[in-house]
Formats: C-alpha cells, structure tokens, sequence
C-alpha cells in the first residue's frame, strides 16, 4: 500500500492519494491557518475505523442474504486533553440498519467485524477503548 500527500495550497490543505488514483482532502480549521476545506488528519482514524468495520458487516450479511435498504455508523472519537499529542483514548460507535435483517445475523457480523476482521479495529485496540451498538429498523 502506498499512499501520496501532496500540498495543495500555501496553508493546511493536503490531498492523499492512493496507487489507484483516489483522493481525499486534509485540512486544518481557520483558527490553525488552515481554509477548513478537508478533514483532519485525526478525524480519520475514526472514519477508518467506521469504514473498515462496515465493509466487513455489509460483506457478511451480503453473504447470508440480508437485504440492507440503509446503513449508516456513527463514531464518536474521545481525546486526552493537556497533552502534546491529545490522542484518542476511545472510540463508541453506534451501526445504524434499516432492512429485511436478522438482528442475530447482524450482531455476530458486527462481533465478527471488531473481533476478527477489521484490520483498523485490531490496530486500534492496542491503544483506545472501543466500544459499539447498534440499531435496527425493519424494511
């Protein structure tokens, strides 16, 4: 895996892209000089986590044929404070599914997911609490 980060413009702005040619924005908010125009680099690790663990479900579910009409997570990221670094001490979030699903079906995907699979959810662990749930809504 390679990844390139190129600066756009005199400030924050930053685009990553990957050997495939996709992009995605970086920035810092106005009050660090920054044009607010990307997510912060630490509001990544929350997405990827939220991404890589969603991938997963819909492919599990996919695979014993639950019909997936919404799907959407929420993360929500706590960081230290009075620190250099504020790092993310935990991450809880809540899978939200509206569908023809099998809340069993759903919760061993979800298990399987965090427990198993997600390669940013066992990286992550080392190091942030993480804690999840879900709802479901039927068709």
């Amino acid at each position: 895996m390679k990844i390139k980060v190129t600066r756009i413009d005199d400030g924050f702005h930053f685009v990553a892209e990957n050997e495939t040619g996709n992009t995605l924005s970086m920035d810092a908010g106005s009050e660090l000089g920054g044009s607010n125009t990307g997510m912060r680099p630490i509001e990544l690790m929350p997405a990827a986590l939220a991404g890589c663990s969603a991938f997963d479900i819909v492919s599990i579910l996919k695979k014993q044929r639950q019909h997936i009409k919404d799907f959407q997570v929420e993360v929500n990221a706590e960081r230290q404070t009075g620190k250099m670094a504020n790092l993310i001490t935990a991450f809880n979030i809540v899978y939200t599914l509206r569908g023809n699903i099998d809340k069993e079906k759903l919760e061993k995907a979800i298990e399987l997911s965090m427990k198993k699979y997600c390669s940013v959810a066992k990286m992550l662990e080392k190091t942030a609490k993480i804690t999840y749930s879900y709802v479901l809504y039927p068709k």
